[in-house]
């Protein structure tokens, strides 16, 4: 999994990885913005799934169990994938969209 002779991943190579994987199969006519999107909350509903009946102390331990780790590890993955290719479909940089809307939310919401 950590291979040192793998060079440091980032946003934008995990992107082009998505791409030329989707590519690879002639893809990208499904990968529109709505495909996408449906996609992300199919996953992300998967990943709810997980968590749909634990009460809030079996959640917290919920990578405990190595099964429900992996389990948990692929719908992250999952959810992560299908939003990063919206971003690269949008033009968005997830990063930089995730940085301005923490600057909006402490000025919303001042610490006391």
């Amino acid at each position: 999994m950590n291979d040192p002779s793998r060079e440091p991943l980032d946003v934008a190579k995990l992107q082009r990885r998505l791409a030329d994987f989707a590519a690879a199969r002639n893809w990208q006519p499904y990968h529109t913005p709505k495909n996408l999107v449906a996609a992300l909350s199919v996953e992300a509903s998967e990943l709810v799934e997980i968590f749909q009946w634990l009460t809030p102390e079996e959640s917290a331990r919920v990578m405990d169990d190595p099964g429900t780790a992996h389990r948990v590890t692929d719908e992250v993955a999952d959810v992560l994938a299908y939003l990063l290719q919206l971003c690269h479909v949008l033009g968005i940089d997830p990063l930089a969209a995730l940085d301005a809307k923490i600057d909006r939310n402490e000025r919303r919401f001042p610490a006391p």
